[in-house]
């Protein structure tokens, strides 16, 4: 009998991660129909047997804009730079719903998954890419809102507030990109740890709870007065400040504020692949 000396030819190889910052891109490109799969999921998972179902994007920020402006705008009497108080409280809460719901959402990607990590393999990375995609159709949804309010109130409203419209359409996708890379460093982050350390998982909320009031979501940076420096060192500010530059005309736009916000994204998803490619590799020793 003739030996077969022919090599064996096999779909798919699973090789050890060479070094920690290790993105793997051609395999995450490999399994994008995953991630499509992940994304539905993630959508009929959130509004099976609901009555509005995704009307929920909608109703949500409403409501809260509605809040916002009764308390901190009627009864507070807080200023808002001259513009709309709909429209301030609603262009922050959209920018900070894509942060939040981005960290909250990744934050869980191995407690969540650890029954279908256990099971069958495909790139890890693929779980929170998935997350982020959901949460940037969420903010496409909310934006569509916001751009419905944001030409009412400037075309038959009479509201006077002078917009950039000619650099919005950059802008945003400025916006989305930065944001949506902190909040995906800052979940994964929160996701390895919280594999050792459950208290992460509770501490999360209420951080982000703080955060947003050191936020100008509800109120103008300025009014901190000599406090303001505290505000400047979060990035989501210069992301906020930007989305209002460009549909209310408020406030400026500063380049060193926008490259601090792209500097600590990427230094909060540097860490985050550090952190999730070491964990992967254990956690279900762990979790």
């Amino acid at each position: 009998m003739e030996a077969n000396n022919s090599e064996e030819k096999w779909d798919l190889i699973i090789e050890q991660k060479h070094h920690w910052l290790d993105l793997d891109i051609r395999s995450i490109w490999k399994y994008k129909d995953l991630i499509v799969l992940f994304v539905r999921r993630d959508f009929v998972a959130q509004y099976k047997q609901t009555l509005l179902g995704p009307l929920w994007h909608i109703i949500q920020p409403l409501f809260t804009t509605f809040l916002f402006t009764i308390i901190f705008g009627q009864i507070a009497n807080i200023k808002t730079d001259g513009s709309p108080r709909p429209l301030f409280y609603l262009s922050g809460l959209i920018i900070w719903g894509l942060f939040s719901g981005t960290v909250l959402s990744t934050s869980a990607t191995f407690v969540n998954n650890a029954a279908i990590f256990g099971k069958i393999y495909f790139p890890r990375l693929v779980s929170p890419i998935s997350v982020v995609i959901s949460n940037i159709i969420r903010f496409g949804i909310q934006f569509v809102l916001f751009l419905i309010v944001w030409v009412y109130y400037l075309y038959f409203d009479g509201s006077s507030f002078h917009p950039h419209p000619g650099i919005s359409i950059l802008f945003i996708p400025v916006i989305v990109l930065i944001i949506s890379i902190m909040g995906m460093g800052c979940g994964i982050i929160i996701s390895s740890l919280t594999t050792k350390y459950r208290d992460l998982s509770m501490f999360t909320g209420f951080a982000l709870q703080l955060l947003m009031y050191l936020s100008p979501v509800i109120y103008p940076a300025v009014i901190w007065g000599r406090y303001e420096w505290v505000m400047k060192y979060n990035p989501i500010t210069y992301m906020i400040d930007m989305c209002r530059y460009a549909f209310l005309g408020t406030g400026q736009i500063s380049i060193h504020g926008i490259l601090y916000s792209l500097a600590c994204s990427v230094i909060l998803l540097t860490i985050g692949i550090i952190l999730f490619n070491r964990v992967e590799k254990s956690f279900m020793d762990t979790v």
